[in-house]
């Protein structure tokens, strides 16, 4: 899945670069798994702006994924690998043998007429989606549930996986993509393998409009608006802190460290700048 760069013969191209889109097979979604998108624009129930600088963008519908995993009755046969305008990860139409259809996220090196299987007692190949207790240790997994049956949570992106380093009792150990050690009850579902498209985070926009397709607005610094306007209008800031329109602290860290969550984590992510 290389990254196709443009010929550049104009300044909207020069640095703009695409997936080549070799791995997908289909360019039509399965109609009986998707369903419309409503864009809100930013605003909330009232029809405030809740969250700016959003707003347009390309129309697209919304693809299901089974991220639960739960038909452990009978293996699947990958049909088709299509592209997801609302992921940065493929997906793969996978169908039983009832004719029931299925996207799953597509891992890495999953090809058409292969087959995946799901449950208890599935054997440790690529696609395939078992317990955490059943996986050895050092395999690679995504798509891993935090709560017995609630579906997959963590490690849904392009080119994102863990690695099991460790079990003791009813708890395996993952070592995340951010170096953070977290604990995951055993019976937890997580597939094996690499989520594909892992080249997807090298592709450069390029260009104004591509932002704009994305569904983003232009953001205006508050330096260069009217003191009536922002906090940080007129000449210059003054040396004060960063802050929202509305004079709020921006910048700041917000993560909470009283999460039930934190239970769990062994060895947490470093953070900040590095000391030495």
């Amino acid at each position: 899945m290389p990254i196709r760069q443009f010929k550049p013969v104009s300044a909207a191209t020069r640095f703009r670069s695409v997936s080549d889109f070799a791995e997908i097979t289909r360019t039509t979604p399965e109609k009986s798994l998707t369903v419309p998108i409503k864009k809100s624009g930013g605003r909330d129930n009232h029809g405030h702006i809740s969250m700016r600088r959003r707003g347009g963008g390309a129309k697209r519908k919304y693809r299901i994924i089974d991220f639960k995993r739960n038909r452990h009755d009978a293996p699947a046969v990958v049909r088709e690998i299509e592209y997801d305008p609302n992921r940065s990860a493929r997906i793969a139409l996978v169908e039983y043998p009832d004719n029931e259809k299925r996207y799953i996220l597509h891992p890495r090196g999953l090809k058409v007429g292969d087959t995946v299987h799901a449950g208890a007692g599935a054997d440790v190949r690529l696609g395939n989606a078992l317990p955490l207790g059943e996986v050895p240790l050092g395999t690679a997994v995504h798509n891993i549930e935090l709560k017995i049956g609630k579906g997959g949570q963590m490690c849904r992106s392009a080119g994102m996986s863990a690695q099991v380093v460790a079990k003791e009792g009813e708890y395996v150990t993952l070592r995340m993509p951010s170096t953070e050690m977290r604990m995951i009850h055993v019976k937890c579902l997580a597939t094996i393998g690499i989520v594909g498209n892992e080249e997807h985070e090298l592709e450069s926009w390029g260009k104004a409009g591509k932002t704009r397709w994305k569904g983003r607005r232009p953001k205006v610094r508050g330096e260069v608006m009217n003191p009536v306007d922002h906090p940080h209008g007129g000449r210059t800031r003054g040396g004060r802190n960063v802050v929202s329109p509305w004079g709020k602290k921006e910048g700041v860290k917000t993560r909470d460290k009283k999460k039930s969550s934190q239970r769990l984590i062994v060895r947490g992510r470093k953070r900040g700048k590095a000391t030495q």
